[in-house]
């Protein structure tokens, strides 16, 4: 069987479908952006993680880091505090409201993750997860 060999047009394609659905679910069910969303899952996973970590963990620049952390402490998700061992670096901490929000967004990606991996097989699923971890790292 042919498939389509066009896979930067595919992987594209299917990152904007995909971002559009996160977007519309995770707003409408959480609230939040699925950056922010995103920024919740990182700093769940290390409370106090340092700004500069959580941009590296969401690929995305200090600076947008910057803004996304004031919109979050301004709608009351994290808390941000500067760090004890170097002034000039910020740490982020989830509030109640922050733990919140991502639990709900967990509710709706869960169930998405297992739909969009459904029908295939975990040796598949090994390929992929290889393809984009390879091109991630290649057009760094």
């Amino acid at each position: 069987m042919r498939h389509d060999r066009r896979y930067i047009y595919l992987l594209n394609s299917a990152q904007k479908s995909l971002s559009r659905h996160i977007e519309r679910h995770v707003s409408n069910t959480a609230g939040i952006s699925a950056t922010q969303a995103g920024a919740l899952f990182v700093i769940r996973a290390q409370d106090g993680a340092l700004s500069g970590e959580v941009a590296s963990a969401l690929d995305i620049a200090p600076s947008a880091m910057t803004g996304l952390a004031d919109r979050m402490v301004k709608s009351g998700l994290i808390d941000r505090r500067v760090d004890g061992q170097d002034k000039r670096s910020y740490r982020l901490w989830l509030t109640e409201a922050g733990l919140e929000a991502a639990l709900l967004a967990t509710t709706e990606l869960g169930p998405l993750n297992a739909r969009l991996t459904e029908e295939f097989t975990d040796k598949e699923l090994e390929v992929v997860s290889r393809w984009l971890t390879a091109v991630h790292q290649r057009c760094q």
